[in-house]
């Protein structure tokens, strides 16, 4: 069933679309977290921070393919608000055939290239060769990426969210218990992580192709829709490239900073892996908050409901905040027994260092928050070049003091983590400031 978010009350319309998003995501963190843990508790510190730098760079990759999609997506909730379900089909068409072409030249890309993107990683010797096991399987993941997220986000532009969250929770049920035989009765030791993992993907990506096509036909395809637009791939163009140069860039400046974590050796690797997988299941649903708040605003631009789209934004922003707040204590308190669910407890170094992460980064969660709905807005309103502008704003700040910081002896790695919320706030700074000087012009609806 599909959600109108042009009509009805606001705030609860929003929430109940946010939900399965915020449920879903978390649970398409299962596929690394599984992979951590186990590989965490039963193949030892070495494996961890291989997956661990593995997962920072699948990340980014992945990252280039969501952002694709999402742009896509927000052409499609515009005409799904304006109720042109011809132009909407033609879109989907030549979207599915843009976005896969790419698809198929990132994988011939990373395959050739995949000894020297573990040199560049910088992992010790110990490490490289279980990072080079891991990535070589993984990478058959790709496509799979692709067919959920198109597909994902195609639902979630009208309306249905549902949908998606049953197929990823069939996939994170399956990727787990095939983590446990793969490692614990085959012994496929990190080999075994990754190819449960590209299993549980196209057990996604597939069904939910498949789920789609035979259940929504009033989404699907005819003859009549695959022909070429020049005006909608301009429109699709502009959206998903310049929503994938944002995603990209965000994930980019990880992947610099993980391999400055990198040169401080196994045991911060080590860290670092468990925190951020900690990390990233408590802001993921806010950045859930921010693409359901983007669906919004899509859609009610393209339906012209200005004064809709103003109480969406106050609504959006007190949601936000809450959650942060709540989000943000309960990892401060527990940091500790977060970390000991990923590292034996004998390895108190290893936890001392994921708590300082958790406890500076939870302390600022409503700057991502914040961060992620500016994010939403202006690729909702037409703007993904904006989306650009603060991506580079918080990641340069982060790259750039994360390398100063950490040069100096007295600050160290905690200066890597203290850069992130920096540049959270500089961002945030930014783009309130370009909302607050261009309202009029930014909330002028154009159909």
């Amino acid at each position: 069933m599909s959600l109108d978010l042009t009509e009805g009350g606001i705030t609860r319309r929003r929430l109940l679309f946010a939900l399965p998003l915020m449920v879903g995501n978390l649970l398409q963190q299962l596929y690394n977290v599984a992979d951590t843990l186990i590989v965490g508790r039963f193949l030892g510190s070495d494996a961890l921070a291989a997956v661990g730098s593995a997962y920072t760079l699948m990340v980014f990759l992945t990252s280039i393919l969501l952002g694709l999609c999402m742009g896509s997506s927000a052409f499609f909730a515009m005409q799904f608000g304006k109720r042109d379900m011809e132009r909407l089909k033609n879109s989907l068409f030549l979207s599915f055939l843009l976005i896969g072409l790419i698809t198929v030249v990132m994988n011939a890309l990373v395959f050739a290239g995949l000894d020297g993107i573990v040199q560049v990683l910088h992992a010790p010797d110990t490490v490289a060769p279980l990072m080079r096991q891991y990535l070589f399987c993984i990478f058959f993941g790709l496509a799979a990426t692709f067919l959920y997220n198109f597909f994902a986000n195609l639902l979630r532009a009208v309306g249905n969210s549902v949908v998606p969250l049953v197929f990823l929770a069939a996939s994170a049920i399956l990727n787990i218990v095939l983590d446990l035989l793969f490692v614990l009765v085959f012994h496929w030791g990190v080999t075994g992580a990754a190819v449960a993992t590209v299993i549980a993907q196209f057990v996604s990506g597939i069904g939910i192709a498949a789920y789609c096509l035979l259940r929504f036909p009033e989404l699907r395809v005819e003859r009549r829709h695959m022909h070429w637009d020049c005006t909608i791939i301009r429109e699709i163009a502009g959206l998903s490239v310049l929503t994938c140069v944002q995603q990209s860039v965000m994930n980019f400046g990880i992947l610099m900073v993980q391999g400055l974590v990198n040169s401080f050796g196994k045991t911060v690797m080590a860290a670092f892996a468990a925190a951020v997988k900690i990390d990233s299941f408590a802001y993921m649903p806010v950045q859930d908050f921010g693409n359901a708040f983007s669906t919004f605003i899509a859609q009610n631009y393209g339906a012209g409901n200005e004064e809709r789209i103003r109480r969406g934004m106050k609504s959006a922003v007190g949601t936000a905040f809450v959650f942060c707040a709540i989000i943000s204590l309960a990892v401060c308190m527990w940091a500790r027994p977060l970390m000991g669910l990923f590292i034996q407890p004998g390895e108190t170094e290893i936890i001392a260092i994921g708590v300082g992460y958790l406890r500076i980064e939870a302390s600022c969660y409503f700057g991502i928050g914040l961060l992620f709905l500016l994010y939403g807005f202006y690729r909702a309103v037409k703007r993904p070049g904006m989306s650009v502008v603060l991506t580079v704003i918080s990641l340069g700040t982060r790259v750039a003091l994360a390398y100063l910081l950490s040069a100096v002896p007295a600050i160290g790695v905690t200066g890597i983590w203290a850069a992130v919320p920096i540049g959270w706030a500089l961002a945030d700074l930014a783009g309130v400031g370009y909302y607050c000087k261009n309202k009029a012009r930014l909330l002028c609806v154009r159909t």
